[in-house]
């Protein structure tokens, strides 16, 4: 059992409810799953592997509760609606629905290849939309509605060298959330979720090693990088009803953002 997703989530009361996470297995979509089971809802996840244990953790009323997984390409819009479906036989409802899946390797903007772009998009932009389309259908047919947060980066709010086709799609994801959380609302709210630097312990050698990421920690005007559970707590927050009046909005989660680059050089 896992007690600090519990504090996390102790604010917050999702008894009742069922939630679809895509790429919930690992890193951030694994915190969020664990900060929702915490709280007390039903959660689905998915990825193309299944995770080596299942995900499980205290809810509020101290029993095991355990995701329950499917496998599926979230980049195929078939497969992403088979997920909602698995969810709406399983718990007769669905009311949250958190696009995580996603990411990119570094790769020069240069050599990127067609294929590379396709799959970068697909993965990131495509996939949330797919996802979002089969749970607007259902969430319009229920009096309650539902919510949907998408797990975006500020990758799409800035230059992204290394990063340009995962950047664009990011920021396409953004645009997206504005625009679905008008065509779907009152019923549906939508929201994006762009998280900055990140210390999941799976990018350690990316930053140069230990030192490396002490390093670009402290270019963060917080004094660290965020963690999963940073994220996982925002995302709870967009999706609980404490949040009832906020749609349409790109919550940032970036502990104060980056330093200006003429304040270092002026320092020489």
């Amino acid at each position: 059992m896992v007690s600090i997703a519990q504090s996390e989530s102790a604010s917050f009361d999702f008894t009742e409810r069922v939630a679809v996470v895509t790429g919930g297995t690992r890193g951030v979509g694994l915190a969020i799953t664990r900060s929702l089971l915490a709280a007390g809802a039903s959660v689905v996840i998915c990825g193309r592997h299944e995770p080596e244990a299942p995900v499980a953790i205290a809810g509020p009323d101290g029993s095991e509760r355990t995701a329950v997984f499917v496998e599926a390409d979230v980049r195929e819009a078939a497969e992403v609606t088979a997920v909602i479906d698995v969810a709406c036989t399983h718990f007769g409802r669905l009311d949250i629905l958190v696009n995580n899946a996603g990411g990119s390797p570094s790769t020069p903007a240069a050599t990127a290849s067609p294929r590379f772009a396709a799959s970068i998009v697909a993965l990131n932009l495509l996939a949330p939309l797919y996802g979002a389309q089969a749970a607007n259908a259902v969430f319009q047919e229920q009096e309650s509605g539902g919510v949907i947060v998408n797990i975006g980066s500020v990758s799409g709010m800035r230059p992204s060298p290394g990063a340009a086709v995962y950047g664009a799609a990011k920021a396409g994801l953004i645009n997206l959330t504005e625009t679905l959380a008008i065509e779907w609302a009152p019923k549906v709210r939508v929201n994006c979720l762009s998280a900055g630097l990140l210390d999941t312990g799976a990018g350690i050698e990316y930053y140069g090693g230990t030192e490396g990421l002490a390093r670009v920690a402290a270019t963060v005007p917080l004094g660290r990088m965020g963690t999963p559970a940073d994220v996982a707590a925002a995302c709870l927050f967009l999706a609980s009803d404490q949040a009832r009046f906020i749609t349409g909005s790109n919550l940032v989660l970036h502990g104060g953002g980056e330093e200006p680059a003429f304040l270092e050089a002026a320092r020489g």
